[in-house]
């Protein structure tokens, strides 16, 4: 079995855990361009898939040229969604656009030869990222939880399966976190495997 991981950085740093744990079981590929994404972890780039828009238009460009060869997509997108202006409270996708998003995404996946695999967007420690200086954007728990909460009603009339990345993550603990939004190398590993138990129980 093959699995194509669209996602962003948090999917990134977990993602040679991942790879390391289906060795021998599942073939992993994931977004181009790690080098280029690590550069800086904010800035979605390269490997890093970005918002639902970003994520949108990378896969009917795939579409058109020719899909994806996986037997499993796995994707995630919301962090870079709820990046707020601190200035005028704005999003980066707002709400609304986000639902439309997901559910076009589900749509053009749909006529792909990978299945569909959501995986919940992983909590962020507010009150650390909202007070680094020359923070460019603010981020809300309570807005982590209400695009969660609208992506797993899209995938569950979709009937697309729900990786539960968020609450796994969420009962770690109070020390998981490396910065703002970011994990330790001992919680990416958890992360992973907790994925790849999911997948080998689904496979």
């Amino acid at each position: 079995m093959k699995i194509y991981v669209i996602g962003d950085s948090i999917s990134i740093q977990y993602g040679p855990h991942l790879q390391k744990y289906l060795s021998g079981a599942i073939e992993y590929s994931r977004k181009e361009g790690e080098e280029e994404a690590l550069l800086n972890l904010d800035n979605p780039v390269g490997a890093n898939g970005g918002d639902s828009s970003m994520v949108l238009s990378f896969l009917k460009a795939k579409a058109k040229a020719g899909g994806i060869d996986a037997d499993l997509l796995l994707l995630n997108c919301g962090l870079h969604d709820i990046k707020t202006n601190p200035k005028t409270g704005e999003k980066q996708i707002s709400f609304e656009n986000y639902k439309k998003n997901l559910k076009e995404i589900v749509s053009v996946v749909s006529k792909m030869k990978p299945k569909l695999v959501w995986i919940r967007t992983t909590p962020c420690d507010e009150k650390v990222h909202n007070s680094r200086p020359n923070m460019e954007f603010h981020r809300f728990s309570a807005d982590c939880t209400k695009y969660n909460s609208t992506a797993d009603k899209i995938m569950k009339e979709a009937g697309v399966p729900v990786i539960d990345l968020y609450t796994f993550t969420a009962n770690l603990g109070k020390d998981i976190y490396c910065d703002h939004v970011h994990f330790h190398e001992h919680i990416r590993e958890k992360q992973a495997a907790f994925i790849a138990g999911w997948l080998n129980n689904f496979s």
